[in-house]
């Protein structure tokens, strides 16, 4: 998998310096929560202050941010962080897309890091309820996680948890999977694969990459709208012509296609030997959890979609 951009990694006395010239700058200020974890955002950007309040949740004020993250103008894309004290600063993005998924990079380092009494891990990847429990979508970017999301919602009996990304935690009797965002940050187009949502994206404000905050409510209704779930199927998605359309998988292929793919995430913001052990032995216990299937999106979206449905039937979700 290649990467969209270079994360440097740089020490506290270098963190410091930058710090000395942001703060003679006239910065945007927001406190907000992912996941139980206060991240405090700095910019100079009014769309993406917008952007972030529409997409993630407010935090009180007088709560002291675990992480922190600047998105400021520049006349070139350069993205730094001090994994020591969770600070990353992103200069010349014009991209808001990248900017939430960093944020969301950022949490999940630091529940690597500093894990709690009930350990908390995060996947790159889509979740569909059904009444309790879903199935969890994962794969490289491109491969169909947004459009088959959607696709599933089509059905009054499923209901939305998360398109893009999800975190986990393991219990003795399952794996629990939460939300990670108040709103979603979709194409705009997403009515020209599934008709139905045409009306509810209608008025929506698009950003330059024609993708908008996108209340799932409008597309819906509100009492669709889940928080937390429980796994009980993963389908792993590829775009593949030498693979089958569809099949199952055994937890060692299951766990070779997500090393060779990079953990399915192209916002790891650290990448050292011991960080990717972490990640392969979160997934390989993860993939133990539940039955694992491999899903060809090289087919239509609606071929595609027909193959999630007999699974759902079959695994009587």
């Amino acid at each position: 998998m290649s990467f969209p951009y270079k994360v440097e990694v740089i020490g506290e006395k270098e963190k410091e310096r930058i710090m000395e010239r942001m703060n003679t700058c006239d910065l945007i200020e927001r406190k907000s929560t992912i996941h139980g974890t206060c991240i405090k955002f700095f910019t100079d950007n009014h769309e993406f202050k917008d952007m972030w309040e529409d997409n993630f949740e407010p935090m009180q004020d007088w709560i002291r941010p675990h992480v922190r993250l600047y998105a400021i103008k520049g006349r070139k894309l350069r993205i730094r962080y001090a994994a020591e004290s969770k600070t990353i600063v992103i200069e010349g993005c014009d991209y808001y897309g990248w900017v939430k998924s960093i944020a969301l990079g950022l949490v999940a380092d630091f529940l690597e890091d500093f894990p709690s009494e009930h350990r908390r891990n995060s996947v790159h990847g889509s979740f569909v309820d059904f009444g309790g429990h879903g199935l969890a979508l994962i794969g490289p970017s491109g491969s169909g996680k947004t459009t088959l999301t959607y696709g599933l919602l089509l059905d009054q009996q499923t209901n939305f948890l998360t398109d893009d990304w999800f975190f986990v935690r393991f219990t003795s009797n399952g794996t629990l999977i939460y939300s990670s965002e108040k709103n979603s940050y979709i194409r705009g187009d997403l009515g020209k694969v599934w008709e139905k949502y045409t009306k509810g994206l209608d008025g929506i404000k698009e950003d330059a990459r024609n993708r908008a905050i996108v209340e799932v409510k409008r597309l819906i209704g509100n009492d669709r709208i889940r928080t937390e779930s429980n796994l009980v199927a993963t389908v792993i998605l590829t775009r593949n012509p030498q693979l089958p359309a569809f099949s199952s998988l055994t937890q060692t292929q299951a766990i070779k296609f997500l090393m060779e793919n990079e953990f399915c995430n192209p916002h790891q913001l650290i990448r050292t030997k011991q960080k990717i052990e972490k990640r392969r032995r979160f997934f390989l216990e993860l993939l133990k959890k539940a039955p694992v299937y491999l899903l060809n999106t090289i087919e239509t979206p609606k071929e595609s979609l027909s193959r999630l449905k007999e699974l759902m039937r079959k695994s009587n979700i």
